[in-house]
C-alpha cells in the first residue's frame, strides 16, 4: 500500500481551505472538546485535598469540604474574568493575548511558557488518571499503566489530526456520559445520605482515627494552604475556551462565552458533589496506585453493579480525553507565537485536515517522554501541572485589571484600538477590576505555595523549563529579526549581488546513467565543467577513464579532477576542493555545484540510498558563494522500461514465427 493511500485511510481525505468554517465547533461539541480537561478534574482534585489533609491526621479530613468551597468560588472568579477575556479578544489567544497586549512582551512569553508547559502536563496527567481509573476497576493491570497511558496519547493524537469537528463528536459521548453518570451516582448518594423516598440509608465508613503531625499556628496554616493549591487543580483547563474562541461557529465570543458559563456550572457541580460525599462518608484516600476517591465513592454508593462500572468506565474516558485539550490548545497557542515570529513559522501550518499537525505531534512527543519519566503516576505530576496553571491566571487576570483600568477612562461613545483588540466604554468596570485583582492575588499566593512545598518534589522542572522557554522565544524572534533584515529589498540594487562565476563542479564517485545526466546537465550551465572524483589508488583511477572515455560525446570538454585520497571520508577532500576553488579561483564570486543523485517512488527504498549526496549537501548550504543543484534521476522509470523489454520482444514478428 502506497504512502499517500496509507495516510488517506488513517486520516480521510483532505479538506480544502474553504471548508475551514464547516469545520468550526457547535457549543455541544465545543464543550466536550475544550471543557473536558476542567470537568475531568473533579475526577481527583478532591482526592488532591484530601492526600494533603491527611499530614494532619484524618480527624482533619473535615476541612475537605470548607477548602472546596473555596476552590469553587475562585473558579467562578477565573471563569468570569476569562469570559470578559472571550469578549474583549475574539480572536482569541487566551492569557498569552491578554498578557501581552496589556502587561508587555515579557509577561505574555512567561505566560506563553506556563501555558505550553500546562498543556504538555495536561495530557501527560489526564492519560496518566485514566489509567488510574481502570486499573482501581481492574488492579492487576497496574504494571502495565505506562503502556496504556502511551497507548491513549496515540490515540488521542490520531483522532485530533483527523480534523477538530470530528474529534469533537467523537468525544462527546464520553464527555456527557461521565457527567450524567457522576451527577446520578452523586443524586442518589444525596438522597441515601439524607434518608429521602425510603431508599436505604448509607452508612459512613468508620475508620481508626489516626493521628497526624501534631501543627499549630503558621505551620498548621501551611497545611492548609498546600491542601487548598492541590485543590486548585479543579482549575485547570479553564482558559481553554479563551485560547479557542475562533473555532467555535459564529457568533464565536456568544457561543465561547455560553459554553464557558456550561463548563463552569458542570465542572462546579461534580466538584462540591464529590467533595461534600467523599467527606461525609467518611472516605480517606489511598496511596498512589490505589482505588481513587472517586471510585470508593460510587462503590460505597451504588455498590459494584451497572452504574459503577458506568462511572469507572466514562471516567477513565474523559481521563484519557481530557488530554484533548492540550491537543487543541497547544497547537492553537504555537501557531499564535509562531504567528508573532516567537515559534517556527511551520507551526502554523495547516496539514489537510485543517489542523495544526506540526504542533499536535510536537505536543505528543513531550507529554509521552514525560508519561515515561514519570512512570504515570498523575499525584506526581500534578505539583508541575498546577505550576503553569497558576501562572498563566495571575498573568491574565493581571491583564484583565489593567484593560479594564483602560476602559474605565474611555467616555460614552469613545472607542480605542490597542494592539489586538478595540475598547468602548462600558459601566461596572470598578467590581470587574475588583474581580480581576482578587483573583490574580489569590492564584498568585497558591502559585508562591505551590512553588515553595513541591519544588524539590519535581516543581523545580516547571521553575525552569519556563524561563528556558522564555529565552527560546527570544532567540527565535531575533533570528527572524536578522532574517527579515538580511532578506529585505530596500535600497538593494543589481550591483550588490556577487557575480557568478562560469566554474560548476559535478562529484561523481561513478559513471552511470545517473552522473551521465548530471554531466549533460551542467554542460549547459557553463563552459567550465569539472567533474571530481576520490581515488585511492591508481589502479582505481585507470578504470575509472576507461569508463569515463566511453561516453565521449558527453565528456568532451569537461575537465576530470582526480583526488588521491588515503581514507574513507571522501566529502573531506570534496568540501576543501569546492572551498579552495570559491575562495581562491572565484573570490567573492557565486559558483555551482551540480550534485547527481538518483531516487526511487518508494519511501523505503530512497533510505537506502543518497546519503553521502545529503550529506555533501548540509555541509556545502553552510557557504553563502555556493549554489547547489540537484540532479534527479528516477530509478523506477528505468526498472519500468527494463521490465517491459522482454513483453515488446514477446510480442515481436521474429519470435512469433519461431513459435
Amino acid at each position: 500500500m502506497a504512502i499517500p493511500t496509507i495516510r488517506r485511510f488513517l486520516f480521510g481525505e483532505p479538506f480544502p481551505t474553504s471548508r475551514e468554517a464547516h469545520e468550526r465547533l457547535d457549543k455541544v461539541r465545543a464543550l466536550a472538546v475544550f471543557a473536558s480537561d476542567p470537568i475531568s478534574s473533579n475526577a481527583y482534585a478532591t482526592e488532591a485535598i484530601m492526600s494533603v489533609l491527611l499530614v494532619l491526621g484524618t480527624g482533619a479530613l473535615s476541612m475537605t469540604l470548607p477548602l472546596g468551597l473555596g476552590v469553587a468560588a475562585l473558579v467562578l472568579m477565573v471563569i468570569f474574568s476569562y469570559i470578559q477575556t472571550i469578549i474583549h479578544y475574539p480572536d482569541g489567544g487566551g492569557a498569552y493575548t491578554v498578557t501581552k497586549d496589556n502587561l508587555g512582551k515579557i509577561p505574555s512569553l512567561i505566560a506563553a511558557g506556563a501555558l505550553l508547559t500546562d498543556y504538555v502536563l495536561t495530557v501527560s496527567v489526564s492519560s496518566a488518571a485514566g489509567v488510574r481509573a481502570v486499573t482501581s476497576a481492574f488492579p492487576e493491570l497496574v504494571e502495565y499503566r505506562v503502556w496504556m497511558a502511551l497507548a491513549a496519547i496515540l490515540l488521542i493524537t490520531w483522532v485530533n489530526l483527523r480534523g477538530v469537528r470530528e474529534s469533537g463528536t467523537i468525544f462527546a459521548v464520553p464527555t456527557y456520559a461521565f457527567v450524567g453518570g457522576v451527577l446520578l451516582v452523586i443524586g442518589i448518594g444525596l438522597v441515601r445520605y439524607w434518608g429521602w423516598f425510603g431508599l436505604t440509608p448509607i452508612v459512613p465508613e468508620t475508620h481508626e482515627m489516626v493521628e497526624g503531625a501534631a501543627l499549630s499556628g503558621f505551620a498548621y496554616l501551611w497545611v492548609l494552604l498546600r491542601a487548598f493549591a492541590g485543590g486548585c487543580t479543579a482549575l485547570t483547563g479553564i482558559e481553554a475556551i479563551s485560547n479557542g474562541t475562533k473555532a467555535f461557529q459564529a457568533p464565536e465570543s456568544k457561543n465561547a462565552a455560553q459554553t464557558m458559563v456550561a463548563m463552569g456550572v458542570m465542572a462546579m457541580a461534580l466538584f462540591i458533589g464529590i467533595t461534600y460525599l467523599s467527606t461525609h462518608l467518611g472516605l480517606i484516600p489511598e496511596a498512589s496506585h490505589g482505588e481513587s476517591i472517586l471510585s470508593q465513592m460510587t462503590r460505597q454508593i451504588t455498590g459494584t453493579g451497572f452504574l459503577y462500572y458506568w462511572v469507572q468506565i466514562f471516567t477513565a474516558l474523559i481521563l484519557f480525553l481530557a488530554a484533548n485539550t492540550g491537543f487543541q490548545d497547544f497547537p492553537r497557542l504555537s501557531s499564535f507565537l509562531s504567528k508573532d515570529g516567537f515559534m517556527p513559522r511551520w507551526m502554523q501550518n495547516r496539514w489537510d485536515r485543517l489542523v495544526y499537525g506540526s504542533g499536535i505531534m510536537t505536543l505528543a512527543v513531550v507529554s509521552s517522554i514525560i508519561v515515561i519519566i514519570f512512570h504515570a503516576d498523575e499525584i506526581a505530576m500534578l505539583p508541575l501541572y498546577a505550576l503553569g496553571v497558576m501562572l498563566s491566571f495571575s498573568l491574565s487576570q493581571a491583564g484583565m485589571f489593567r484593560l479594564m483600568g483602560r476602559i474605565s477612562k474611555l467616555k460614552p461613545g469613545e472607542v480605542l484600538e490597542t494592539q489586538y483588540t478595540r475598547i468602548h466604554y462600558e459601566t461596572g468596570t470598578g467590581w470587574k477590576r475588583a474581580v480581576n485583582a482578587i483573583g490574580a492575588v489569590v492564584t498568585f499566593m497558591v502559585l508562591i505555595v505551590l512553588i515553595a512545598t513541591k519544588f524539590t518534589e519535581g516543581a523545580w522542572i516547571v521553575v525552569v523549563a519556563i524561563p528556558l522557554l522564555v529565552y527560546m522565544f527570544n532567540s527565535i524572534d531575533h533570528h527572524y529579526q536578522e532574517v527579515k533584515l538580511g532578506l529585505r529589498t530596500k535600497d538593494l540594487t543589481s550591483e550588490d549581488f556577487p557575480p557568478i562565476a562560469e566554474a560548476v563542479i559535478i562529484p561523481i564517485g561513478d559513471i552511470n546513467r545517473c552522473s551521465l545526466q548530471a554531466l549533460r546537465y551542467a554542460q549547459r550551465l557553463s563552459t567550465d565543467v569539472r567533474a571530481v572524483t576520490i581515488v585511492t589508488d591508481q589502479a582505481t583511477l585507470e578504470r575509472f577513464k576507461i569508463r569515463w572515455e566511453r561516453f565521449p560525446e558527453i565528456t568532451e570538454g569537461i575537465k576530470l579532477e582526480a583526488i588521491f585520497y588515503d581514507y574513507r571520508d571522501i566529502l573531506t577532500p570534496l568540501v576543501d576542493y569546492i572551498k579552495k576553488v570559491n575562495t581562491v579561483e572565484f573570490p567573492d564570486q557565486v559558483i555551482t555545484v551540480v550534485i547527481p543523485e538518483f531516487v526511487s517512488d518508494n519511501l523505503m527504498e530512497n533510505l537506502l540510498h543518497n546519503q553521502t549526496a545529503n550529506f555533501l549537501r548540509t555541509r556545502l548550504q553552510v557557504y553563502q558563494d555556493i549554489v547547489i543543484i540537484d540532479v534527479p534521476y528516477q530509478i523506477g522509470v528505468t526498472r519500468k522500461r527494463h521490465k517491459e523489454i522482454p513483453e515488446v520482444m514477446a510480442e515481436s514478428p521474429a519470435t512469433s514465427s519461431k513459435n
